[in-house]
């Protein structure tokens, strides 16, 4: 006879994380076991790991039926094994969330109620505290929230994790999303439907380290930005309306002065200086055409987000690429 329970998916990407997935994989079968009246599915996505990340989810795997790995032929990068992830769910519900406890798996049950009594398409959770983060980090992460929230027409939640669980439509809607150059925080607000955040205090890490320097998240931030938003676009049409006003103005200044006084402006060095902070600034500007340009380039190759080397999904549901 059919279980007539409803599956929910909980995708989980990990990279080198052998130090926390003891204590995650414990976590969530004890939250798994507290919800009787679901079925669950473990989607571990081990994004190129160089330790004993799969090793791990091998013995998982082997002692617990709801475990599924997929294991890819290198690093790919978070964006991708989220997606690797969502493609090979088949829950009713979904959820991503980290392997390293940042994202309490406790408030599963909370973000099911939201869902099924409340009538919410996706239900999202927002550290309210960044209490043992570094005040730099800390700062800038809102800056970019701000930044975002203005440059674009979505909204953009400070303090949003990627931490969320989701109906069947929603996810839908997420895969219906083919872009190679993916920003999932743009693409859950984008996509639209009800969603519900949910505030907890922030949590450390529960072993191992983190894998996001000061240079990656701030990489992250401008795919974000480019993805999301042609603000830089725009900017560099700015700079252009406005430098020819200056030197407009410019022009004028020395004519009349030529005019009145009768003898010539001198400064050389003061032009070289301007010369060349022109030239940096047609250069900053050409660079941000640049970018949009290499994400249609990318976009244009249809290379696969993903390659899974290794999985024990079964054949008829599993998808080897992205």
């Amino acid at each position: 006879m059919e279980d007539a329970r409803r599956l929910i998916s909980l995708i989980v990407p990990c990279y080198n994380e052998q130090e926390a997935l003891p204590l995650f994989y414990q976590a969530a079968a004890r939250q798994m076991d507290a919800l009787p009246g679901y079925r669950f599915e473990l989607i571990f996505v081990d994004d190129g790991s160089r330790d004993q990340t799969l090793s791990l989810l091998k013995a998982y795997a082997g002692k617990d039926e709801r475990v599924h790995y997929l294991s890819f032929s290198r690093n790919f990068g978070k964006e991708s094994a989220m997606y690797a992830g969502l493609v090979n769910a088949s829950g009713d519900y979904v959820a991503i969330l980290d392997a390293d406890l940042q994202d309490p798996p406790a408030l599963l049950p909370q973000m099911l109620d939201a869902i099924e009594r409340e009538g919410y398409d996706s239900v999202a959770a927002r550290r309210v505290t960044r209490e043992g983060e570094g005040r730099v980090r800390s700062f800038l992460s809102r800056r970019f929230y701000a930044v975002m929230s203005r440059i674009t027409r979505m909204e953009m939640i400070e303090g949003a994790r990627d931490f969320r669980l989701m109906t069947r439509a929603y996810v839908d809607a997420l895969l219906a999303l083919s872009e190679r150059c993916r920003f999932t925080k743009g693409m859950f607000s984008w996509v639209g439907f009800k969603t519900k955040w949910i505030g907890y205090e922030n949590v450390e890490r529960a072993a191992g380290e983190t894998k996001w320097n000061m240079m990656q998240l701030f990489k992250y931030a401008l795919e974000g930005i480019f993805a999301f938003s042609v603000a830089p676009l725009a900017l560099a049409s700015y700079f252009g309306i406005a430098f020819c006003g200056l030197a407009l103005l410019a022009f004028l200044f020395v004519f009349i002065r030529a005019l009145v006084c009768g003898d010539p402006v001198a400064g050389w060095p003061s032009l070289v200086c301007i010369v060349l902070f022109l030239s940096g600034v047609q250069l900053f500007c050409l660079g941000m055409v640049g970018q949009y340009l290499a994400r249609v380039y990318t976009e244009s190759k249809h290379r696969p987000l993903f390659i899974c080397r290794e999985t024990n999904i079964s054949e008829e549901k599993f998808v080897k690429m992205g």
